[in-house]
């Protein structure tokens, strides 16, 4: 599993920044694509959002990569 540290004086960030942060999608624009294909979980659930709030403890799981946390 991987961690994410969010910067600081930061609490959240959001589910579409995260998937390009950890290279999940190479572009903002195929962000949608990856939620509606129902490839992205967070915390075990399904998550089409892509302005989901993501917080300290959340996981991230996309389909074919490794879960992330964040830190």
């Amino acid at each position: 599993m991987r961690t994410v540290e969010l910067r600081p004086g930061e609490d959240t960030i959001r589910l579409g920044q995260l998937l390009k942060l950890v290279d999940a999608v190479p572009t903002g624009a195929q962000v949608k694509d990856v939620l509606l294909a129902g490839d992205v979980q967070v915390n075990g659930e399904p998550e089409e959002r892509r302005g989901r709030q993501l917080h300290r403890g959340d996981v991230v799981s996309v389909e074919g990569m490794d879960d992330v946390r964040i830190g």
